[in-house]
């Protein structure tokens, strides 16, 4: 009958309830203790951080040779091996077309002892922008940059010293092309700031196309206070600015100058601006016409030269 405890289909066997019978066994106080503080996120297996530092801890480490330069094209090549960069190893592509360049390149690093290897062009076109290596590739160390006091102590050994520093340019391209033209017009040395300054990269080691290695190039902690300690040496400061208070046919530039050039759309900074002895400008015959930075420096330059010349 229904509720009868008694028959044998109502009688609940042992250990077949949920559950303790008697007490919970502690694990009532077990489920209530606290779990700690949460993990790290990279440190939950399943977290999606725990699997980029898993994934970063399977690669392989950082090569030295990784932080080495790599200069691009014939004429830049050929360059840094007449001025006995030290290089490391030379890079010619498979079925290049040989030239008097690429012949006296492979010449020149096989007389320094420097490794000639010859890759797949695909191996070169991965290191280049657009596969603007020409076929050969040279692996330098990273630009030794000397002393702002020394750069201008070995200006001095020969005067006129003939200096330009660079304020707000961020291009490599600009900063190559600058050492290049002062190279070519007898200048003795660049003087960049450290910071929020562009450096000698291998963009601006192809820019200068070799120059880098023959001009010494100096990096300032502060340009400002460089440039004053410079002008207590007896050094002009010749600011080039297109808002300029003179023009640069009124430079008189046969002492011992600095020309400072800014850039194209920041122009000077104040402070630097307010070092210099005079502030030129190039007269443009097209109006709203400007140049470039490094184009601006090459004319300056070359003006400088002509007046030395005479």
């Amino acid at each position: 009958m229904a509720g009868n405890s008694q028959r044998r289909g109502a009688i609940r066997k042992a250990g077949t309830k949920k559950g303790p019978t008697v007490g919970s066994g502690g694990q009532r106080r077990r489920g209530l203790e606290g779990r700690g503080a949460t993990p790290p996120a990279h440190m939950r297996p399943n977290h999606p951080a725990a699997k980029r530092a898993k994934a970063q801890a399977r690669r392989p480490a950082k090569r030295k040779d990784d932080d080495f330069e790599t200069v691009l094209g014939r004429n830049p090549v050929l360059e840094c091996l007449r001025a006995g960069v030290p290089a490391t190893a030379l890079y010619v592509a498979l079925g290049a077309q040989a030239d008097e360049r690429l012949s006296e390149s492979v010449t020149l690093a096989a007389d320094s002892g420097i490794a000639i290897l010859e890759v797949p062009r695909t191996d070169l076109d991965r290191i280049a922008t657009n596969g603007l290596h020409q076929g050969i590739a040279l692996q330098v160390p990273p630009y030794n940059y000397v002393h702002p006091d020394e750069l201008l102590a070995a200006a001095s050994r020969t005067p006129p010293a003939l200096l330009v520093a660079l304020d707000n340019i961020s291009d490599p391209r600009n900063l190559g092309a600058i050492v290049r033209s002062v190279a070519a017009f007898g200048g003795h040395g660049v003087l960049i700031p450290q910071r929020r300054s562009a450096s000698v990269t291998a963009v601006a080691w192809r820019t200068s196309a070799g120059a880098a290695a023959r001009i010494p190039i100096a990096r300032a902690t502060n340009l400002t206070r460089t440039l004053k300690d410079w002008a207590d040496h007896g050094v002009q400061l010749i600011g080039l600015d297109a808002d300029g208070d003179t023009v640069v046919d009124d430079l008189d530039a046969t002492g011992p100058v600095v020309i400072v050039v800014g850039s194209e759309g920041k122009g000077l900074s104040r402070l630097v601006r307010q070092s210099c002895d005079a502030v030129v400008s190039i007269p443009m015959c097209g109006v709203g016409e400007s140049l470039n930075a490094s184009v601006a420096a090459g004319v300056v330059l070359a003006d400088v030269a002509r007046q030395r010349r005479g």
